[in-house]
């Protein structure tokens, strides 16, 4: 008797069956292979609520990126760069960042650290000799203007900003000014004293800020629209016009110079596209441009900032926050992120990434809406919600191997 090996097909069947099995597989495969991240799917998520919002608030024009170490996740646009709506915004589309320029500013000035060119504790008025306030401003250190520790009174001067004073006229006023603490010892926002960065950095490298941030920063991290000053922004084609709230919606208004006089402070322009290559070499993308170790300095929290917890939006999650150097420290129950938003006349602006969770995000906008909390707010909540956080031995591990 033939021994039996179970049932034996027609000849062909089973190849025929292979090939059944084999085309039912494929599409299983391919979507394995175009199955979305978490990253992607929370950005995917976060653009559709972004517009939603952007629509509801009547807003011109709007930019946002998400990016992480590995890449630029998303960039997301909506509306035109005026009311006119003859140009829309898109991923090139330059804005004003405002004070996210103090990130920019830090960063230079971290990366001239590490080059040897000054120290963070040098001394302001060995760079600035005509430095003068009433008290001794030899305690006054470079990591005090940068870290918004200078112990003067908060906002000094920045009324003359607005009224278009130049900053020569404006320091030749300092010397009215006198310590509310020690320097290093308490936290006071400072625009045009945060400028001082400016002159110790032209004075040390015989550069100018701006060609320097060029030099340093923008081209080798590929930020191809990024500028200083104001010429450099209403020169380009592609710019985003300044709005303010009227009766019934949004009006065009001309770009105030005032702000970029203080450029360390908020001079610096730039695309959602660019500034998700600033986002990544935060996050460590590029240690041959910005040190880890740079980054770490410059993101240690210095002083308290209780004031940020009471933010509209941020306070229903920011538990503590200080000023490093140049950025903000929130910490948010668990989670902490570096931030820090922008505001001059016609433009705000978000900068936020965590290192738990390697994501980051900007928002731009050519229009002064509160919603820019709401929006970045709603982001983190979202990113907190679907994004494993990162072991916090690890994080420790890879501090304590970066450059110092």
């Amino acid at each position: 008797m033939a021994q039996q090996h179970g049932f034996q097909g027609p000849p062909g069947m089973k190849s025929r069956t292979l090939l059944l099995c084999l085309l039912a597989f494929l599409p299983l495969q391919a979507g394995l292979l175009h199955a979305q991240s978490p990253e992607q799917k929370l950005a995917e998520e976060f653009e559709n609520y972004f517009r939603q919002k952007i629509t509801l608030k009547g807003i011109t024009g709007a930019a946002f990126v998400v990016a992480t170490p590995d890449g630029i996740i998303r960039v997301g646009t909506v509306g035109y760069t005026d009311t006119h709506r003859r140009q829309a915004v898109d991923q090139d589309t330059t804005f004003r960042v405002a004070s996210v320029s103090k990130t920019f500013a830090a960063g230079l000035t971290g990366v001239l650290v590490d080059e040897g060119a000054f120290g963070w504790n040098d001394r302001v008025v060995d760079y600035v000799p005509d430095f003068r306030i009433k008290g001794d401003a030899s305690q006054v250190r470079i990591q005090h203007v940068l870290g918004q520790s200078t112990g003067l009174i908060p906002h000094a001067y920045d009324n003359l900003i607005e009224d278009g004073v130049s900053m020569d006229r404006i320091k030749q006023k300092y010397g009215t000014l006198s310590y509310i603490c020690q320097p290093g010892a308490c936290y006071s926002y400072q625009n045009s004293i945060f400028s001082l960065i400016e002159p110790v950095i032209e004075k040390t490298t015989s550069r100018s800020y701006a060609q320097l941030m060029e030099e340093k920063i923008f081209r080798p991290l590929d930020m191809k629209t990024a500028s200083v000053g104001y010429e450099p922004f209403v020169s380009n084609p592609n710019h985003a016009k300044p709005h303010v709230k009227v009766r019934g919606g949004w009006a065009t208004v001309d770009v105030k110079p005032n702000y970029y006089s203080v450029a360390p402070a908020a001079g610096v322009n730039a695309s959602a596209l660019d500034m998700g290559k600033w986002l990544m070499a935060q996050m460590g993308a590029r240690p041959d441009v910005i040190a880890p170790g740079v980054v770490e300095t410059l993101t240690e929290p210095r002083v308290k900032t209780a004031r940020d917890t009471r933010r509209k939006y941020w306070r229903d999650m920011v538990s503590d926050a200080h000023y490093g150097l140049g950025w903000r420290i929130y910490e948010l129950g668990e989670n902490e992120i570096a931030y820090h938003s922008g505001w001059v006349s016609g433009f705000r602006a978000d900068l936020a990434w965590s290192d738990q969770h390697d994501i980051g995000i900007a928002v731009l906008m050519n229009a002064e809406s509160n919603s820019i909390s709401e929006i970045t707010t709603t982001f983190w909540q979202m990113a907190f919600a679907s994004l494993p956080a990162a072991d916090p031995r690890q994080l420790t591990a890879s501090a304590s191997t970066a450059s110092p």
